[in-house]
């Protein structure tokens, strides 16, 4: 079952997308506003969002800037400006698909299913050593699970899916450890160490996890 976050102000169209996308055995989450939506998307985990621009507390492209900074979540827009350039603008803040308003629901369903499928296969990634199956939350080597602690687990992850970018020391505590931490850096060297133990063919000369001194981390699966 996919799960669903639809971000709309409108109730009407809320409502009709809440009823069309149970009626295809989806599970549902409503938001109505972004703070709501930014919420959602910490705290249920859903599978895809489907975003107006139009909210009454920040404009949609906010809401997707800010999920980008620490989310590859499948996001299509659905609104009803039909401009180019707010569709220029939405895909390069990271939406994956635009529907302009009105849509039919068939089309709808067709792009949330592509939308998934995608991300599914990006979910996986591979290297030489080892596999890290982002969606089963697993790591293997030679087929054989590796053991990581949640924490261990959390970092790798929020690594991992930003594939060779650079992620802040800052940006990782925020994720990993909370909102409330954002200079303990010696628990990102501590436990970045215990991820080259378990991953890297030679620790002292990381090929995947590597250190950008003073501005934080990034992985590579080359």
């Amino acid at each position: 079952m996919t799960r669903v976050l639809v971000v709309d102000d409108e109730p009407a169209i809320r409502r009709a997308l809440e009823l069309g996308l149970r009626a295809q055995g989806h599970d549902v989450l409503i938001a109505a506003d972004g703070r709501t939506a930014l919420q959602a998307c910490r705290e249920d985990a859903p599978d895809v969002v489907l975003l107006d621009l139009g909210l009454p507390d920040r404009s949609g492209f906010d809401v997707l800037r800010a999920l980008r900074e620490w989310s590859s979540i499948p996001v299509i827009v659905v609104s009803a400006r039909h401009g180019s350039h707010d569709k220029v603008d939405a895909l390069d803040l990271g939406a994956d698909d635009y529907v302009t308003k009105p849509f039919g629901m068939d089309e709808l369903m067709a792009r949330l299913r592509a939308a998934v499928r995608r991300a599914a296969t990006a979910d996986r990634v591979v290297t030489e050593h080892f596999v890290v199956d982002l969606g089963a939350q697993q790591v293997t080597r030679d087929g054989v699970p590796v053991r990581l602690t949640p924490t261990e687990w959390a970092l790798l992850a929020a690594l991992v899916s930003r594939q060779g970018q650079l992620v802040s020391r800052e940006r990782l505590l925020h994720e990993v450890w909370g909102p409330a931490y954002g200079v303990e850096t010696n628990y990102l060297r501590v436990f970045v160490a215990n991820l080259r133990k378990k991953l890297e063919p030679e620790p002292s000369r990381p090929r995947y996890l590597h250190t950008e001194p003073g501005m934080g981390y990034r992985f590579t699966a080359e």
